[in-house]
């Protein structure tokens, strides 16, 4: 069999199922990666979402013994949402990232990637292989850069010519000896404008990311947002694109290409108060095709209690007291105090002190007590 002819085949076939960039890189150990994560560990910036050891993240013959090559594809997603709605006074909405708008990225991807599997096992007998999107082992981002599909930029994003930034990444390790494709060079330049622009800081330098800083990641915890950035979150209720929107290589990318991407704006910049009252099966009705809904509903809500203290909502505030009384959990509950106290309507200070003696929390008393501390700053609100 003629593997460069195979090549040539599977990647035309490869766009006729929607693969809008595919390429080849060698399963030699990933030994800068390597090097790059360890640092990550030892300076604690890493989410604690990453899966599998430094070895087998780098190592892809750990994961397949037989593995000669890796394919990787990209996918392009949407830039623009178009006839957005408008968050107004007293009707407030948040925001998901660009990479949660549409449907689940990893069905799509997997979707794909499976087709490409079935079509190589066709043509090559004896094939074996392994698809991950994601959630695998493997950094999506440095098997693209190697295979040509684009280079990492100082926001630690894929560039791509074509698509910018805005594209999904997978990969399949296989045994077939395909050749591997030449890297693309990187052409950041001196531009730093991602990293002066990132709201928390959280680009240590160009191409090197704190994790933990991160809004992307923030918005993905379950626990108590900490205070210093309660301030920055802003109206986000998943993913944060400020490292995107800012890079002059992804100006005029739209991407308007792929069906199962297209946004629903009511969903991708949903109304705000509603998000407080939804039940465990409307989320799922609603959100439950999304990548921004894989944490289920409750950092949503709790997103959505301070994207509406952002906006100093007091029509929510009814709905803030009912929280801080009644919700069963604890995070939501201190949330919502702390919103109380940061929106400024003076009927919450009664309202948290009647709470308050009711609760028994301390993390929630807490929260109850920066509330009651954020009204004081305003006496004239108290009279």
């Amino acid at each position: 069999m003629d593997i460069h002819e195979l090549k040539a085949d599977m990647i035309e076939y490869s766009q006729s199922i929607g693969i809008d960039k595919i390429g080849i890189a060698s399963p030699d150990v990933f030994t800068e990666l390597k090097e790059r994560l360890r640092a990550q560990q030892e300076n604690g910036y890493q989410s604690g979402f990453e899966k599998g050891t430094v070895d087998e993240r780098t190592q892809p013959q750990n994961l397949v013994p037989e593995a000669k090559s890796i394919i990787s594809i990209a996918l392009a997603y949407p830039s623009k949402l178009q006839d957005a709605p408008q968050s107004v006074k007293g009707d407030r909405r948040g925001l998901f990232c660009r990479a949660s708008w549409g449907q689940d990225y990893h069905d799509v991807l997997r979707d794909r990637l499976n087709k490409l599997a079935e079509y190589l096992e066709e043509k090559y007998p004896g094939f074996v292989f392994r698809s991950m999107v994601d959630t695998g082992e493997l950094s999506d981002r440095a098997v693209a850069e190697r295979a040509g599909i684009g280079f990492t930029g100082k926001n630690t994003n894929l560039i791509t010519e074509e698509f910018g930034s805005y594209v999904y990444l997978g990969e399949m390790i296989t045994n077939i000896p395909f050749s591997p494709d030449d890297p693309v060079e990187d052409s950041c330049g001196d531009c730093n404008i991602c990293v002066d622009a990132c709201p928390t800081g959280a680009l240590i330098q160009g191409g090197q990311l704190n994790a933990q800083k991160c809004i992307a990641f923030l918005t993905q915890t379950k626990g108590f947002l900490p205070d210093e950035y309660r301030g920055v979150i802003g109206n986000r209720l998943y993913g944060c694109d400020t490292c995107q929107t800012v890079c002059p290589k992804n100006k005029r990318k739209r991407n308007l290409i792929h069906e199962e991407f297209q946004p629903d704006p009511e969903k991708v910049k949903p109304k705000l108060k509603p998000l407080l009252s939804i039940s465990n099966r409307e989320f799922k009705e609603t959100y439950g095709e999304m990548a921004g809904s894989w944490r289920g509903k409750k950092p949503i809500q709790r997103n959505a209690i301070l994207a509406l203290a952002h906006f100093k909502d007091d029509s929510a505030n009814d709905d803030l007291v009912r929280l801080m009384k009644e919700d069963p959990r604890p995070v939501i509950r201190g949330t919502a105090a702390w919103a109380l106290g940061k929106i400024g309507n003076p009927d919450a200070y009664d309202s948290i002190m009647l709470a308050k003696q009711k609760e028994n929390d301390a993390e929630v008393i807490a929260e109850m007590e920066k509330g009651i501390k954020l009204l004081e700053k305003e006496p004239k609100q108290l009279s």
